[in-house]
């Protein structure tokens, strides 16, 4: 098991890494597997099955379908040349994606929203085909989005997992929680030390830092364009971006000798939100290790920049390596899905990569980093994803801001023990992956159930 950094952490467009960026993402590859095919095709059509059928249009999944059909992928996205596309495929009902003839796409036939028929390989379906002049389908794959933007074909799915090329040449290559304590234990060296060596095991170290030092500038560009943007929501809730006033606010309050010490929970919620704000505007966040949970990481690593004595921006590299190896413990042995496990494998995954990466620029040992990032965890367990109409804004946004206090008072905790204590953070997360299994589908990003129908929608 193998997950990068630069898996964890995708550059990418919202509302959702698994409605908007994974859909977005499987039409992309179904457009090679065209381009590569010997049939010659006329048009296209698409089925949304599962939670993208139920909140697909809250999640835009539709647009982000249409759009990848077009070409459009999430690391290079454009909004104003999405806008265009789409009007241009209103008007005209084609498609005209780069090395492919103009395709027949008519919206409002084409692109379908199963209800009915759920697919047996994730919650998360759809299916794409390529059809001739007589509009006989003459292509057709399954593809399934798993979360955090990552993406698998029906066949994919369906096979056991292989050793990946990248396995075989990395030193530090472990896939519980306590074998990246016991290789801790005995090389000295730190978790994000062991994830950087992994990294170049395979990448170059201009590239990586390179790389890694973009992820960074996006997610803080992110917060500070939330900071600074107000406005309402788009969706037709009419939710107001909140994060603008809170944080003129607060800086109005700075330096007051009256202000309450609980004042600093309003920093970490309003960094937070600031990105989710963003995230439901459809702007570009980075997956931490999703778009519905991208504020909590990037939160908890401008409160360290801002508010903590001795933080320095040099230091985020081992913030941002110590929280994806975390995240892809979490991945690698449950979910980062909404759709497959509840909100606990989104914001819950979330608070505890942030919280390991907290833990660890504040000077925690490997054990106390786990220790931190199971207290996270755990205080998740059980938590739905019910988005009211299916729109990735309540109670979305000010859940971020929570995960991210969690996530700095579990860091805090962890600091103040030596590591020890009673439940592992393995067993931790088996149990979110068992919770998640048991959960009703109610629950679990169809927005059948809890606050998703117990607020009005208009």
């Amino acid at each position: 098991m193998f997950l990068s950094v630069f898996d964890m952490f995708k550059v990418g467009v919202g509302p959702s890494s698994s409605h908007t960026m994974g859909p977005m993402v499987a039409a992309g590859r179904f457009l090679d597997l065209l381009r590569a095919s010997p049939f010659q095709a006329h048009g296209l059509r698409a089925s949304l099955h599962g939670s993208l059928a139920f909140t697909g249009v809250g999640h835009a999944t539709d647009r982000a379908t249409i759009l990848g059909l077009a070409g459009f992928l999430p690391e290079t996205y454009n909004a104003e040349q999405a806008d265009a596309a789409l009007a241009d495929i209103k008007a005209q009902k084609r498609v005209r994606p780069d090395g492919l003839p103009a395709l027949k796409f008519d919206p409002a036939r084409d692109l379908v929203f199963d209800y009915d028929h759920p697919l047996p390989g994730h919650a998360n379906g759809m299916i794409l085909m390529a059809t001739d002049a007589q509009g006989d389908v003459v292509l057709q794959e399954t593809y399934y989005s798993i979360g955090g933007g990552f993406v698998v074909t029906e066949a994919e799915q369906a096979l056991e997992p292989v050793l990946d090329a990248r396995d075989a040449t990395r030193p530090y290559p472990f896939e519980t929680a306590q074998m990246m304590l016991d290789m801790a234990a005995k090389s000295g060296k730190s978790i994000a030390e062991m994830k950087r060596i992994n990294e170049l095991a395979y990448m170059g170290a201009q590239e990586f830092e390179t790389r890694l030092a973009r992820l960074w500038d996006a997610m803080n560009a992110c917060i500070d364009r939330g900071l600074s943007t107000g406005g309402t929501l788009p969706g037709g809730l009419n939710v107001k971006r909140r994060a603008r006033d809170i944080h003129q606010s607060l800086q109005a309050e700075a330096g007051l000798n009256l202000t309450a010490p609980h004042t600093i929970n309003d920093w970490m919620c309003v960094y937070a939100m600031a990105v989710n704000e963003e995230n439901a505007a459809g702007g570009q966040v980075v997956t931490a290790p999703t778009n519905g949970a991208a504020g909590v990481v990037p939160a908890v690593a401008r409160y360290w920049l801002d508010h903590v004595p001795g933080a320095t921006p040099a230091r985020i590299p081992e913030y941002l390596l110590t929280a994806s190896a975390i995240g892809g413990l979490i991945k690698h042995n449950a979910s980062i899905s909404g759709a497959e496990c509840g909100c606990q494998a989104e914001i819950g995954s979330a608070s505890a990569m942030a919280a390991a990466g907290l833990c660890a620029v504040l000077g925690g040992t490997p054990q106390q980093v786990e220790n931190a990032a199971e207290i996270a965890l755990e205080h998740h367990l059980g938590m739905t994803c019910d988005p009211v109409k299916g729109l990735v804004q309540v109670p979305c946004i000010e859940r971020n801001g929570l995960g991210a206090i969690k996530a700095v008072s579990a860091a805090s905790l962890s600091m103040r023990g030596d590591g020890t204590h009673l439940v592992p953070l393995d067993s931790c997360i088996e149990t979110m992956r068992q919770t998640g299994v048991d959960m009703s589908e109610r629950y679990k990003e169809t927005s059948l159930g809890g606050l998703a129908v117990n607020i009005p929608n208009c």
